[in-house]
């Protein structure tokens, strides 16, 4: 995970009046990714806030785990998804 691009694109929502959840980047702060358990329940956590968005916003081309998760759960639930090249451009899909 790079920190630095999460708060660049984090700020990017920001600057175009959205309000980021970034859980990456809150989590680790108290939960340890490297234990099964409890990567288990950040990614229930996760989905949970997922589910209160309006969009997904996935940016650059790799695709995390956790990216696929979130991606397959908004396509289920009918959240829409926008994608972003790494300078925050929209891609063409």
């Amino acid at each position: 995970m790079n920190l630095t691009n999460a708060r660049r694109y984090s700020r990017f929502a920001v600057k175009k009046g959205y309000t980021p959840i970034a859980p990456h980047l809150l989590f680790p702060q108290f939960m340890d990714d490297d234990d099964i358990e409890e990567r288990r329940t950040a990614m229930e956590m996760d989905i949970s806030l997922l589910s209160l968005c309006s969009e997904l916003w996935v940016f650059g081309d790799r695709i995390s785990n956790g990216m696929s998760i979130e991606m397959k759960h908004a396509k289920e639930t009918n959240i829409p998804i926008r994608y972003f090249n790494n300078n925050c451009e929209v891609k063409k899909r």
